[in-house]
């Protein structure tokens, strides 16, 4: 009988060996495991955890559409007229004209001239960054950027420049480097950062692509239906929607549904839809995700201005609230003219990993959850207990919490301090 061969190293050896292995197994020993906590009911202010209530202060469901009867309505009005699914990709038979009704009011609202929809926000960022972008080009990128972004810089193979999060004075040093590489050069930035909630620069940093001559994107899935006067995000709200070459969406926050978008040139949009790889080689999203995409899309360009503003005094509340406990938050930046700008994402600093995750637990036994942001998500040493916000929180649901963590941090005296 001959021996079986083996490969000089095990490729499994890495998910064997891994070195967070003792951490994690410590966390399940104890239940302390902050993720895939199972969720028993529909997604609102409190839900149902794991058999019980639970004050909900960690979803990105920031305008509460998931329980709209109109999107609920678009949902099941789809799912009747094309079935579940479509089983086919969007280039061959997977196209309905609710995706073209959708890519059509989605270009209205971002005011550019074509829009694309992709089947995830993942597959969006993952498939325009790695079309657009080839060997010789250079990508400038925030180090708080979505890791769907760095990911498709890696595919495109792009050289990376990442500069340090928020600071222009990295960007402009990146943007002067870029100068020799002697391709394209792209920049990418979040609108709102998703774990830190705070904005970036963009004043700023239109002013440096424009003097080096780069081309800007901008991801938009935590400003879009959040922030501007039609919620078309952070490039609305600092009023250089035109200075914005592309614009990147997701449905999965304010949308509530699931799917994402690019929004731009039609030439640049045409382009991808017969080159991006996770668009022409993907499924296309299933109809009744489509449809409840497309009916809260229409109940944010009619009922928006109500619900933004609901949504952010939910969230500057808590924030004060926080703040008024003693709690280092980070906040969220300024405009131009020195307005404070409010973001969903309201996040407390706890700095050591371990501690974020005892203080996540405790707080969810007392029956508020948060999300808790850990290496590598965050900087080694900054990890945090991210909140975020609803237009459908009351503000007997935050006073509740609040009270609940004031009683929880207690227990916790080596909690940074503002």
């Amino acid at each position: 009988m001959s021996e079986i061969a083996k490969a000089p190293v095990d490729v499994f050896e890495k998910a064997r060996n891994h070195d967070r292995l003792e951490q994690l197994e410590a966390a399940k020993e104890h239940d302390l495991l902050p993720y895939f906590r199972l969720l028993t009911s529909q997604a609102g202010p409190v839900v149902e955890m794991e058999g019980r209530e639970t004050i909900m202060l960690g979803s990105n469901n920031y305008l509460g559409l998931t329980g709209d009867d109109r999107v609920k309505q678009g949902a099941r009005d789809a799912l009747e007229t094309y079935g579940t699914g479509v089983t086919g990709s969007r280039l061959l038979n997977g196209t309905t004209p609710l995706h073209l009704d959708l890519e059509r009011e989605l270009a209205e609202w971002m005011r550019t001239e074509d829009a694309i929809v992709y089947t995830t926000g993942y597959q969006s960022n993952l498939g325009c960054i790695g079309t657009i972008l080839g060997p010789g080009d250079t990508v400038i990128c925030d180090s708080g950027d979505h890791a769907s972004i760095l990911d498709g810089c890696r595919l495109s193979g792009a050289k990376l420049r990442p500069f340090r999060h928020n600071r222009m004075d990295k960007l402009e040093k990146m943007l002067q480097r870029a100068a020799e590489d002697g391709g394209g050069v792209l920049v990418i930035v979040d609108g709102v950062f998703s774990m830190e909630g705070d904005v970036c620069n963009l004043p700023r940093i239109v002013e440096l692509c424009k003097a080096h001559g780069a081309r800007l994107m901008v991801d938009e899935a935590h400003g879009a239906g959040v922030l501007g006067a039609r919620g078309a995000g952070a490039c609305e709200l600092f009023g250089l929607e035109d200075e914005v070459d592309l614009r990147m969406g997701t449905f999965s926050k304010s949308l509530a549904s699931c799917g994402g978008f690019i929004a731009g040139p039609a030439d640049v949009i045409e382009y991808l839809r017969i080159t991006s790889r996770s668009f022409i080689f993907s499924a296309s999203a299933v109809p009744a995700a489509v449809g409840a995409a497309l009916a809260a899309l229409r109940v944010i360009r009619e009922d928006g201005p109500e619900l933004f503003e609901t949504l952010l005094a939910n969230a500057e509340y808590l924030r004060e609230g926080l703040r008024h406990l003693g709690l280092q938050v980070i906040e969220p930046g300024t405009l131009p003219d020195g307005t404070t700008v409010t973001t969903p994402v309201v996040p407390v600093v706890v700095g050591d990993d371990w501690q974020a995750v005892l203080l996540w637990k405790a707080l969810f036994d007392a029956g508020v959850y948060t999300n808790v942001a850990i290496h590598p998500a965050v900087p080694p040493g900054g990890a945090l207990l991210r909140t975020s916000l609803m237009a459908t929180h009351e503000r007997e649901h935050l006073d509740d919490a609040l009270g609940t963590i004031a009683r929880t941090i207690q227990d916790f005296p080596d909690l940074p301090r503002s």
